[in-house]
């Protein structure tokens, strides 16, 4: 059944003791639960298109898997033979970025460099973004539970060098995280979220004149660069009670030279042509491969085939550009195997013929120029096990030749 949106009720007037037991839980409360919108930044987003009946929405209803569904999920989570073969057999390798061994910009004037998951710093004419960066061991609000990183990091953020944007497209913890953002907080680089997640950033410390939150659609000018909040088919929240409650959103990043996409998390919807008609067509685009079920949430995450089909009609009709894989390798989110995101995408882009790029975690490479694909997953992928030759039951008997 698709999930909808929590109904949002007034609050109850806060008496003396309703306020002592909120302040108690707000100190109980983990830092890493960020904030929920409020004032100006709360009467803005309930403005919005995009909030109706007081939740954020998708433009048509999305399956999430309900309560219902835990009990499959769980089920197939346990299979032991899917189980081994959602990690690797040994840590994949890295690659090192070639800004850590060279100052030098760009030959072409765009170089992307692949930070795994769905981290990606793009050097686009002369500034430097850096998409949902997530540098913390596990996408978790706790430091001891939750999905832990499969590899180490390609680069410390100390070693990222200025920053002169982050991008995130939403709260969730693969997304969003309270650590890096911190991390990042202490330079000088502006945040450009969807409407609502500032309240997560100030929350962090991250100063307000430096959050530009937009709403879908809406464009912001940081430097040279003209960044757009585009439509995704998502959801949000970082617990149990505050999903909807803040924007998701796909970015377009356009310089005076070159344009970049960066889907965030969605599933596949109509949005991308008219993304692309409105946008495109772009030089490379960052598409979400990984954590798909067409069993248990088949509206929120896309296959690597809807990936590759999301890719060609961000287009518009011209020549595709080469396309990034992202949101595979590094956390084990779904129920697939660790190595099917990338050898369906690469099936699918041979049969629609579209360029793309396999850089292992760290690596660097410039769209105009890509590297030779290297399969360098399949080192340490799992093997699928054997099938069983089937075998007659006991009393039966031989068939006749």
């Amino acid at each position: 059944m698709p999930e909808s949106p929590e109904s949002s009720t007034p609050a109850s007037p806060a008496g003396p003791g309703r306020s002592r037991v909120a302040g108690t839980l707000g100190r109980l409360r983990p830092a890493g639960l960020g904030a929920p919108p409020s004032g100006e930044r709360l009467a803005r987003l309930r403005s919005s298109p995009q909030f109706r009946d007081g939740a954020f929405r998708n433009d048509g209803p999305v399956r999430l898997g309900g309560i219902g569904q835990i009990p499959g999920m769980l089920r197939e989570l346990a299979r032991r033979d899917l189980r081994r073969r959602r990690s690797p057999a040994s840590q994949p390798p890295l690659a090192r970025p070639a800004w850590l061994d060279s100052d030098a910009p760009p030959a072409s004037g765009l170089r992307l460099t692949w930070l795994g998951h769905a981290s990606v710093l793009a050097e686009i004419d002369g500034h430097r973004v850096l998409f949902d960066p997530v540098f913390g061991e596990r996408c978790s609000p706790f430091s001891f539970a939750g999905p832990r990183r499969l590899h180490p990091l390609p680069a410390e953020p100390a070693e990222l060098g200025e920053i002169d944007v982050v991008v995130i497209s939403h709260d969730h913890y693969d997304h969003l995280d309270m650590p890096s953002i911190r991390a990042l907080g202490a330079g000088r680089a502006v945040f450009a979220v969807p409407l609502g997640v500032g309240a997560h950033l100030e929350h962090w410390g991250v100063p307000a004149a430096r959050i530009v939150e937009l709403d879908w659609h809406e464009s912001a000018t940081v430097g040279g660069l003209i960044l757009t909040a585009e439509p995704g088919q998502h959801f949000c929240g970082r617990g149990l009670l505050d999903r909807w409650r803040t924007l998701w959103a796909s970015w377009v990043v356009a310089g005076p030279e070159h344009r970049i996409y960066h889907s965030g998390d969605t599933g596949y919807f109509p949005g991308f042509a008219k993304t692309g008609a409105a946008h495109g067509p772009f030089d490379a685009t960052m598409i979400q491969i990984g954590a798909y079920s067409e069993r248990f949430w088949p509206d929120i995450h896309m296959t690597p085939e809807q990936g590759v089909r999301a890719h060609l009609d961000l287009a518009a009709d011209g020549p595709p550009g080469l396309l990034l894989p992202i949101h595979w390798g590094t956390f084990n989110l779904g129920p697939h195997p660790w190595d099917e995101p990338i050898e369906l995408t690469l099936a699918a882009a041979e049969r629609a013929g579209v360029p793309v790029a396999t850089p292992r975690p760290g690596g660097s490479f410039e769209p105009a120029a890509p590297p030779t694909s290297d399969p360098w997953w399949r080192a340490v992928a799992r093997p699928a096990p054997a099938a069983r030759a089937s075998r007659p039951s006991a009393g039966a008997r031989p068939a006749e030749g």
